[in-house]
């Protein structure tokens, strides 16, 4: 392999996709983790880029002096430390916009089968159930006539918004601040919002804003007719108190496709009838996974082809 081609770091796994597509255009050096004890002194000196899935600390990249840019495989880049990276000049980028429609399908999905129970009545069908026992029972809950309020209203949530028009149901959200593009009614606190919705669609990234910020006090709001659908990050909610109002009826029912460790699913939750629980599913579809990983590569090309990134982050654009 030339030297004259710069030298990406792959830090742990990722879609083999981009291992392929970065394989025609650098050279790529791969190791187990992102831990800095990792990599030796002299590669770690001649590495320009890194293409990474979840973690990459302040650590990492202080060992990486040569690094310009890293390109991170999600939307969400909470793994990686921003700060460290922003201090340094190094850009980094992540994949928005090419799962939006997959997470909004999938939210849903998981929304209608969160009420219509649609998974365990498959299940009283595969047992024989249905042939022993009679029908499954007639669900309590529906979506007509539902309010749903959306906690995030950026490029997914606006998807989900957009599909749950079609359902007749009324729209309200929650930001920081109000959009001037949409119909819905804003809401300036989570709390208000959870008042006036019956349903509660959570798709807000992780920071120090939104740690759970979905508890007891949301959850009593909503109300018992209330619903859950988390499709962001676990760390929104606090999973002990969402146990506890499922349990005791402040709210009906939840949807999660996301927890705060995963792939570690709180025992509590996984005995409950009233919860819809999915392993972190929502962009994990062949063709969206695919596109993720081209735009991870094509981040890097462009950054090498051009000096500039094609999606980067806010804090290092």
């Amino acid at each position: 392999m030339s030297g004259e081609r710069p030298r990406i770091l792959v830090p742990g796994p990722i879609r083999e996709r981009v291992i392929e597509r970065l394989n025609g255009h650098f050279d790529v050096v791969l190791i187990d983790t992102a831990d800095a004890g990792k990599i030796d002194d002299a590669t770690a000196a001649t590495i320009r880029g890194v293409a990474v899935s979840g973690r990459l600390d302040a650590a990492m990249i202080a060992r990486l002096p040569a690094l310009e840019v890293i390109a991170s495989f999600g939307v969400g880049y909470d793994g990686i430390d921003v700060t460290a990276a922003a201090a340094r000049g190094i850009v980094v980028s992540n994949t928005p916009d090419v799962l939006n429609d997959e997470v909004a399908d999938t939210t849903v999905g998981l929304l209608l089968n969160t009420l219509r129970e649609l998974p365990r009545a498959e299940t009283w069908l595969r047992d024989g159930r249905w042939a022993k026992e009679g029908p499954y029972r007639l669900t309590p809950l529906t979506l007509r006539g539902r309010h749903v309020g959306i906690y995030g209203l950026g490029r997914i949530g606006l998807a989900i918004a957009r599909r749950l028009e079609g359902f007749g149901v009324t729209i309200s959200y929650h930001t920081r601040s109000r959009r001037t593009d949409v119909p819905y009614e804003h809401y300036g606190s989570l709390l208000a919002l959870a008042q006036a919705a019956d349903t509660l669609i959570a798709i807000v990234p992780k920071t120090a804003d939104t740690h759970k910020t979905i508890n007891a006090e949301v959850l009593a709001a909503l109300g018992p007719t209330g619903v859950l659908i988390n499709v962001g990050r676990g760390w929104t909610v606090d999973e002990e108190d969402l146990e506890a109002a499922l349990r005791n009826g402040t709210i009906a029912a939840a949807g999660l496709d996301v927890f705060q460790d995963e792939p570690h699913v709180p025992g509590g939750l996984l005995d409950l009838p009233n919860a819809c629980l999915l392993p972190h599913v929502a962009s994990a579809s062949v063709a969206t996974r695919d596109a993720m990983a081209d735009l991870v590569a094509d981040n890097l090309v462009a950054w090498f082809d051009t000096g500039r990134a094609l999606t980067s982050v806010p804090e290092t654009a």
